[in-house]
């Protein structure tokens, strides 16, 4: 559990920490509220905490929650997914204020695309959310990630209000940004959002291949992108509330491939743009019934260059278009104080195109529906739903994958055994289903059309205990679990970023532990610190009979990991430091010594300090020093990660 409670203290007019923090430090209040009472695990980050942990991107904050690994294949440009408690990245639905991102690329969210400067809140739910209002996609992955963004608050005459950024440092860095917030009156506001990443991407790493040693330098990793996001935000006296949201994302990296047979160079190039315009409505009939509605149309465009391979009509060059449609509509009822009842239902179509001779042409039509119930007492919750899916798969050309209608039922409680609130209980049972994506079954150089749909079982408990003891907040969680996955979907990187080997791994079982403890107080009227320590076991098991790699860890999953983070704020300066740990691991299904890889570990810091500047504002400086004693290492095998790096921040609010 990965938050910062705090102990409230009012602040001076006349310090130089930004009277924002007040508001910081309710929100993890808020947080850690939510982690003590929900059945599920959670874990978040939100307000300047995002700031303060050298987090560039979405993907380098989740490197600090506890049962997270992240593949990351180097440098800036690198992609980045997740793998949550060895389930593997499509078992994870990442959640864009409260709708589902999809990617044409390798079926997986690319979280190095979304950038921590218009994020409010990071959050990963194990299992599930608990929030009765959310969508029937909400309850079709095993964990969930939500992103919230920010939305636009204004003091009392403030009509708007204007951040601007700029970040850079090591590899070339050049990272400019600007939000605007408007109040358009008051029921109305807007918010733009925008940013540009420029890098070489060049650095230094170690390599060698068993009969000598040398220091090469990694090339074609570089990156240029540009994000905009524009959002209008209406609230209104009858409680209807609705958002509407553009983003737009495009960007052109190298991909440096895998550093094998003394090669440290390779051509290919990587596109892609994303664009979605999404929006929702919650209507409140009456104090017991509700109706939310949401919706999106999204189209994600990646196009491939590879110069090493030649065609009649030149170099291979593909490109590859999904568009989505997105519908959801959600009834609340609260039939009793103590009981509220939810019905969800979701309609998706998918349709990819590409510039493939004989590619298939998919279209897949989505049918979800949930049924959920939520008993909330002083001591006792207890949530119970039963998911709908059903998947209508249809080609234009060859066979389509069949089509399947599955029942997933879930059960999640949280408990309070003793008259004090301090000590809480919960667990959850989850059973899920998912088909294999269109980049599993139709991708040139990855699809596989006889892959076998993937089912999953988990079981959860846990406890959270929190307390105030001389002034200092502790707050400890630990859960431990068992998942059994069946025919489990696993992709493995070859030669370069873009040409992946998909294949069923039989039958897998996972055993796991995950403990965390954060400790937050103050010490004098100006000195705060938060202390964050987690750890995590995983024994991820191919247990397929008669397999060849029986009994043996899956490829990239360490047994042990863990962390430490430390924050220290005294007046206008703020400490941050971190430690993260990954233990030893395999590339691939054989535990043997030619697939072992080393355990890593990165200490990073970084300071931050308001300087007085005109007008009631501070100037915000900020240098941050990544892998601080420059250790060599690599998360998937042959893709070295940079050493020591810098990154210098300037940011000022009007």
């Amino acid at each position: 559990m990965l938050l910062c409670p705090t102990l409230l203290w009012s602040q001076k007019r006349d310090t130089l920490v930004p009277i924002e923090l007040q508001e910081i430090l309710l929100n993890h209040d808020k947080n850690r509220f939510e982690s003590h009472t929900s059945p599920a695990p959670v874990q978040s980050l939100s307000g300047a905490q995002l700031k303060k942990l050298n987090s560039l991107s979405v993907a380098d904050a989740l490197r600090y929650f506890s049962g997270i690994q992240l593949k990351d294949y180097g440098g800036i440009g690198g992609i980045k997914t997740v793998n949550v408690r060895s389930m593997g990245s499509q078992h994870t639905g990442v959640f864009f204020d409260g709708i589902q991102l999809g990617n044409a690329q390798n079926g997986q969210v690319d979280l190095g695309k979304f950038s921590l400067d218009n994020m409010e809140k990071v959050s990963l739910y194990q299992g599930q959310h608990s929030e009765m209002q959310q969508s029937a996609k909400s309850y079709a992955s095993a964990n969930t990630i939500y992103l919230q963004t920010k939305t636009p608050k204004f003091e009392p005459g403030e009509t708007y209000q204007l951040a601007v950024g700029v970040r850079s440092g090591s590899f070339g860095l050049f990272n400019p940004s600007i939000n605007l917030n408007y109040k358009i009156n008051n029921a109305l506001s807007a918010r733009v959002s925008t940013e540009l990443v420029s890098a070489h991407g060049r650095y230094k790493f170690q390599y060698s291949n068993g009969v000598y040693d040398t220091t090469a330098v990694r090339n074609n990793a570089d990156i240029r992108s540009y994000r905009v996001e524009a959002s209008v935000h209406g609230q209104h006296k009858n409680q209807d509330t609705w958002n509407v949201k553009y983003y737009h994302y495009n960007s052109e990296r190298g991909l440096p491939g895998a550093i094998v047979a003394n090669r440290f160079a390779r051509p290919q190039r990587l596109w892609d743009r994303n664009d979605f315009l999404q929006a929702d409505y919650k209507h409140q009939f009456s104090e017991r019934y509700s109706v939310k509605v949401r919706g999106k149309y999204g189209v994600d465009y990646s196009r491939y260059l590879d110069p090493e391979i030649v065609t009649t009509s030149g170099f291979l060059e593909n490109t590859y278009d999904q568009q989505e449609y997105y519908l959801s509509l959600v009834h609340t009822y609260k039939a009793k104080s103590y009981w509220t009842l939810s019905l969800a239902t979701d309609v998706q179509q998918n349709v990819m195109q590409a510039n493939l001779y004989r590619f298939a042409y998919p279209k897949r039509n989505t049918l979800l529906n949930v049924l959920a119930s939520d008993l909330t007492f002083d001591r006792f919750t207890i949530q119970t739903s039963i998911l709908s899916t059903g998947i209508y798969e249809s080609v234009k050309y060859y066979e389509a994958a069949d089509d399947f209608q599955e029942f997933s039922p879930t059960l999640l409680f949280n408990v309070q055994p003793f008259a004090s609130p301090d000590l809480r209980l919960r667990g959850f049972y989850k059973k899920m289903f998912r088909m294999p994506s269109f980049n599993d079954l139709y991708y040139t150089f990855v699809g596989n059309t006889f892959l076998n749909p993937e089912y999953s079982e988990q079981v959860n408990l846990g406890f959270s205990w929190q307390n105030e003891i001389w002034n200092t907040v502790f707050n400890v969680t630990s859960d431990i679990y068992k998942i059994w996955i069946t025919d489990k979907i696993v992709a493995i990187p070859g030669t370069n970023l873009f040409r992946w080997t998909m294949y069923n791994l039989g039958e897998v079982e996972t055993n796991g532990i995950e403990t965390n403890m954060t400790t937050s107080g103050k010490i004098g009227p100006e000195f705060n610190y938060t202390t964050i320590l987690t750890y995590t076991f995983q024994e991820s098991l191919d247990v397929t009979p008669g397999g060849n790699s029986f009994g043996q860890q899956i490829p990239y999953v360490p047994k042990h990991s863990g962390g430490l983070s430390l924050m220290l704020d005294y007046k206008a300066i703020s400490l941050n430091y971190s430690f993260i740990y990954t233990g030893e691991r395999y590339s691939q299904k054989a535990n043997i010594a030619s697939n072992y890889l080393q355990p890593w570990y990165t200490h990073d810091m970084s300071i931050n300090y308001a300087l007085p500047f005109s007008g009631k504002n501070p100037l915000k400086l900020g240098l941050e020093v990544n892998n601080l004693f420059d250790q060599q290492y690599a998360v998937i095998k042959n893709f070295p990660m940079p050493g020591r790096s810098f990154r210098l921040n300037l940011n000022y609010e009007f």
